[in-house]
């Protein structure tokens, strides 16, 4: 370790990216054993990006597939395996990490708290940066460098409500405005920034 950054962070740096946590949100059915990427990202929202670089698949124990003995397929949607796939119909039990952009898996930077300072109304959803370090004075850094949004409802990624948004992004905030959507309506949504650590 160094300066409280651990030696695998520390080599992200170099690369850009680095491993989230381990998941496992799915036990072995009927049928198979699926780790499902939207499914993890709902039910942990925050901790992995919306479009990971890559995936890692192990059983609860450690082994990969291939000290399994197992036959598995990873897409973009995640992981699976399939016990039809196998000669005893079995699959192990298996987590999942994904390698994500280094915010997503180290302390390099530092996440604020949620804000939801607006209701969606006839015209638009303003989650803005400005509007929120005025009305939390202290509490967000003068330029951040990531953002992310969830819905309130449901706290689903902004990027899978299939809303059209006028502005999101960590130099401005959310803008989600209701002439751009066709079909349906804003959703309220909530927002947090990533800060360089201090």
């Amino acid at each position: 370790y160094y300066s409280g950054i651990s030696l695998e962070i520390l080599l992200g740096l170099f690369r850009s990216e680095c491993w989230t946590q381990w998941f496992e949100t799915d036990n072995p059915s009927r049928y198979e054993d699926m780790e499902n990427l939207a499914k993890i990202v709902r039910r942990h929202p925050g901790q992995i990006c919306p479009d990971p670089i890559d995936i890692e698949a192990r059983t609860l124990s450690g082994l990969t597939p291939e000290e399994a003995g197992d036959i598995i397929k990873i897409t973009d949607r995640g992981f699976i395996c399939r016990k039809r796939d196998h000669p005893d119909r079995q699959c192990e039990d298996y987590k999942v990490r994904f390698s994500c952009p280094l915010p997503y898996c180290g302390d390099i930077v530092c996440w604020t708290n949620w804000y939801d300072r607006d209701d969606p109304s006839v015209t638009s959803d303003w989650e803005t940066l400005e509007d929120l370090q005025s009305e939390n004075p202290g509490e967000i850094c003068q330029e951040p460098v990531y953002i992310q949004t969830v819905s309130t409802h449901t706290l689903s990624p902004a990027t899978y409500t299939r809303e059209n948004f006028f502005v999101c992004n960590a130099a401005a905030g959310l803008i989600c405005r209701q002439k751009d959507q066709m079909p349906g309506t804003c959703r309220d949504h909530k927002i947090r920034f990533g800060c360089p650590c201090r």
